[in-house]
């Protein structure tokens, strides 16, 4: 059995999706904090925070692999830093030491661009390199990162990770952070033909289509495990874009869209992440590529949500 926890995130709700498609509705359990509509295989309520409730679950349904997606994201953390380090640590703990006492047999973290900070390069960011993070989210991943390799090196644990650009999908809606403009933009296109941005103009960001983003979440956990010799987490690159170039391609779509720019605490930390990413290594070790660039996730986005 398959355990995704976090299944009504972003990536969650999409991830159980193609897994079931995948493996069978049936071999797929998705969990989360509160309960989900339209589940067309086995889901359970679990707040990630209790342990013990978790380990009984891995137990009753003998999962074998564990997607932990539980996260705080960047901007919600902010407001609450101290619950985001709690849940963004002690879940992974708890997944970590199941996967070390041998309960489970393989483990996906997704770790973010949020571990870089203002001293690391921002142009095409190097897989090894400064990680400074300003933000509680950011801390609280690049800690993981350094735990999954921990226990990687001195434990055995099969840990495998992302770091994960911005995400764009029609499938769910924003959920509170700093890339979350190039998916809120298209759901205001479509709307009323305006948008008003978080960041200002000329804010560059390492972006990634969900279809990309979920394939290269399955294509790293199904590659031989000789092929993983990253283990705190691999850099994922995606399409580097500003605003008002997402807002140009829309306006291929919608001629008549205009886009405004009101930049609130957000452009603070968007400031502090790369501009764009070297992914080389992903490419190298398990053969990633990208397949959408900013043309292709527009016109399907806007396909999709209209």
């Amino acid at each position: 059995m398959i355990l995704v926890l976090g299944a009504g995130g972003q990536v969650g709700s999409e991830l159980v999706e193609k897994l079931r498609a995948k493996h069978g509705r049936n071999k797929v359990l998705a969990t989360d904090v509160r309960e989900l509509e339209n589940q067309n295989g086995p889901f359970e309520v679990l707040n990630a925070l209790d342990k013990e409730k978790l380990h009984d679950i891995v137990e009753r349904y003998k999962v074998e692999e564990v997607y932990h997606l539980v996260a705080l994201l960047s901007a919600t953390a902010e407001k609450n830093p101290e619950f985001g380090w709690k849940l963004n640590m002690e879940t992974l703990f708890t997944v970590l030491d199941l996967a070390k006492d041998k309960k489970i047999k393989k483990v996906f973290w997704p770790s973010s661009i949020a571990v870089f900070g203002p001293n690391t390069p921002r142009q095409n960011t190097p897989q090894q390199t400064i990680t400074d993070p300003t933000t509680v989210y950011g801390i609280s991943k690049l800690a993981g990162e350094r735990w999954c390799e921990y226990y990687a090196k001195n434990y055995g644990v099969d840990v495998r990770s992302i770091r994960y650009p911005g995400l764009i999908g029609y499938k769910s809606l924003p959920g509170g952070g700093t890339t979350d403009y190039a998916v809120d933009i298209y759901h205001k296109a479509l709307e009323n033909g305006t948008y008003e941005c978080f960041l200002q103009k000329g804010t560059y960001l390492p972006m990634m289509y969900m279809e990309d983003a979920i394939r290269a979440t399955i294509e790293l956990m199904e590659t031989s495990e000789e092929n993983v010799k990253i283990r705190s987490s691999y850099n994922l690159g995606g399409i580097s874009f500003a605003p008002e170039e997402v807002a140009r391609e829309i306006k291929n779509h919608i001629p008549q869209f205009e886009i405004s720019y009101a930049p609130d605490f957000r452009q603070k930390i968007a400031e502090s992440w790369p501009a764009s990413i070297d992914d080389s290594a992903a490419f190298e070790d398990w053969g990633w590529k990208l397949e959408y660039d900013m043309a292709k996730m527009t016109e399907d986005m806007l396909k999709n949500l209209g």
